[in-house]
C-alpha cells in the first residue's frame, strides 16, 4: 500500500473530525499514516481566503455540519467551539516538535479534545499546558523549545512543502502525489493508496 501523509493544521475546525478518529481508523484498516502539521492560515491569507469571516450563514452551516458528522463518528463536541484561534502558529509548532520527539499525535488529540469538548482554545493557556501535562510532557520545556527559531523555521518549511504539493486546506491527505482535501475524503485517499483509484 502506498503511504498516506495526513496534512493538518491545529486551527482547522474540520480537522477535529479526522484527528479524533484517525488512530482507531488506521488500526482498523491497517494503515501507516504520517501526521504532518503545517500553518494553513499563512496559505489561506496568501490566497485571500478567509472562509467564515463576516459569513454568518456559512459559519452556522460549518458548525451544524461538524455536529452531524461528529455524531456519525460517535464523537462528542460542544459547539460552536472558540474560533478562530489566536495562536494557531504556536499550537502547530508544538505539534511539529511532538512529531519529532514521538508524542505529537497524543498532543494533537488532547489539544483538540480540550478545544472542542471543553471550549479551551488550542495554542493558549490553559489548553496548551494542560494538554502537555495530560500526555506526560513538561510544558515549560516544550513551550520554550516550540517558540525557538529552529521550530518556527521548521514549521515554515513544512508549510512551504505543503504549498508546493498543492495543499491549500486542512485536513488533506497526500497519496503518491494525489491530494484529497477534507475529512470526508479519507476513504478515497485510502482507496487510492490501495489500488491507485477511488473505488
Amino acid at each position: 500500500m502506498r503511504p498516506i501523509d495526513f496534512w493538518f493544521s491545529i486551527g482547522s475546525t474540520y480537522s477535529f473530525l479526522t484527528v479524533m478518529r484517525l488512530p482507531a481508523y488506521a488500526r482498523e484498516h491497517g494503515l501507516k499514516i504520517s501526521w504532518r502539521p503545517f500553518n494553513v492560515r499563512s496559505i489561506m491569507i496568501e490566497q485571500k481566503n478567509i472562509p467564515f469571516a463576516d459569513k454568518p450563514s456559512k459559519s452556522a452551516y460549518m458548525w451544524r455540519d461538524i455536529e452531524r458528522r461528529a455524531a456519525k463518528y460517535g464523537l462528542s463536541a460542544s459547539l460552536p467551539a472558540p474560533y478562530p484561534l489566536q495562536n494557531l502558529a504556536l499550537a502547530n509548532q508544538v505539534a511539529l516538535l511532538g512529531m519529532q520527539e514521538g508524542w505529537g499525535e497524543d498532543y494533537v488529540i488532547a489539544t483538540y479534545r480540550r478545544w472542542f469538548q471543553l471550549g479551551e482554545p488550542a495554542g493558549i493557556e490553559p489548553n496548551l499546558s494542560d494538554s502537555l501535562k495530560e500526555i506526560g510532557q513538561d510544558p515549560a520545556r516544550i513551550i520554550e523549545t516550540a517558540n525557538s527559531a529552529q521550530i518556527e523555521d521548521a514549521l515554515a518549511l513544512e508549510t512551504e512543502k505543503a504549498k508546493s504539493l498543492g495543499i491549500f486546506g486542512a485536513p488533506s491527505f497526500l497519496v503518491n502525489g494525489e491530494v484529497f482535501w477534507g475529512d470526508d475524503r479519507l476513504d478515497d485517499a485510502v482507496s487510492w493508496a490501495r489500488s491507485g483509484r477511488v473505488a
